[in-house]
């Protein structure tokens, strides 16, 4: 029972913040299958509260039908749609916004009960409040991200998409890393190797892929060059560059597609060297190798998916297993570079 009492640690915190996480997961999924379905813009206003309950008669059905509409996705895109058919588009993105608001409450109601009874580690109070600050700024994103959409472009802006889906992949390496230290407790000392800076090294690398991913999305940049290893039988797409900078790096698909191609290449080597050498290394316990071969594992499988996702242009499942994937593969590659530095 000792165990349990230590002041430094707390088991029922960490499992609530492993409860949280999943949360996150579950939210991306959603996110996922709401953007390849095409629903994202289906709700063209932000009502935090009374948005909670959905249309719950015709006449409601047609006020946020002819909301939807009024945006250029309607009038370039879907002209012509039926009301079953927007029926279909708004339960994706109305799902979504809940699982949002079921993530607020999941959070700061026990927040709230674990500072009350004085149950959280004095040491994570602050990171716990900067989370909650986090997941706060999510869902003003997620609305800045939307509002993109609903008067000039038929699709949200793809670099809103990233920082979006960014800030998501922050907020769940966050928790997962807070979660170990409740559970855990504060280290007794720091291993004097390399291995943990090298763990934080990939995790960064793969969230900029992650990153990069979502510029893909956002461009919709797969369903071009559909091919691979080549991209239309050339190494570089012919529309690489666009009148800019920011427009080449932001707003080409060709640009955003080799990127996220060459920096696969550079993760799943940067995998392969970074497992063989774990699993060799005198410096890490067994269960740090074990999760470094399961970080390397991860890489490679959500490297075949991308490749498989991309040469089947995008179906709505791979799509979304393929960025279920990169959850995983980040909380693994946490889970190690936080286990490399402690004994």
């Amino acid at each position: 029972m000792t165990s349990f009492l230590r002041s430094d640690r707390s088991r029922a915190v960490a499992i609530w913040l492993f409860a949280v996480a999943a949360l996150v997961v579950a939210m991306v999924v959603v996110g996922g299958s709401t953007r390849l379905t095409g629903s994202g813009l289906s709700i063209t206003q932000w009502k935090p509260i009374r948005g909670v309950i959905p249309p719950l008669n015709l006449q409601q059905w047609q006020t946020e039908f002819a909301g939807y509409k009024a945006i250029p996705q309607y009038q370039l895109l879907n002209r012509g749609m039926t009301l079953d058919q927007f029926k279909g588009i708004y339960w994706w993105e109305w799902a979504h916004r809940l699982l949002g608001r079921l993530l607020g409450v999941a959070f700061f109601v026990p927040f709230g009960f674990f500072a009350v009874r004085k149950m959280i580690p004095q040491r994570l109070t602050l990171r716990l409040a900067g989370i909650f600050v986090l997941g706060a700024l999510q869902g003003l994103v997620g609305w800045w991200m939307v509002a993109s959409g609903l008067s000039e472009r038929v699709y949200v802006a793809p670099e809103r998409l990233a920082i979006h889906l960014g800030l998501a992949f922050g907020l769940l390496g966050a928790l997962v890393w807070t979660g170990l230290d409740a559970w855990a407790g504060q280290a007794r000392q720091t291993l004097p190797s390399p291995w943990g800076r090298r763990g934080l090294w990939l995790t960064g690398l793969i969230y900029l892929q992650v990153l990069l991913g979502a510029l893909v999305a956002g461009n919709h940049a797969g369903l071009v060059y559909n091919d691979w290893p080549l991209m239309n039988g050339r190494f570089f797409p012919a529309d690489y560059a666009e009148p800019g900078l920011w427009a080449t790096l932001a707003h080409s698909q060709g640009a955003v597609q080799l990127h996220h191609r060459l920096v696969a290449y550079l993760l799943v080597a940067a995998a392969v060297v970074f497992g063989i050498g774990a699993w060799r290394s005198r410096y890490l316990a067994r269960d740090s190798k074990q999760l470094a071969l399961a970080v390397t594992g991860a890489v490679l499988l959500q490297a075949c998916l991308g490749i498989l996702t991309l040469i089947t242009v995008v179906p709505v499942g791979l799509g979304v297993a393929h960025q279920l994937m990169a959850a995983i593969t980040l909380c693994l590659a946490v889970a190690f570079a936080w286990r490399a530095r402690r004994i």
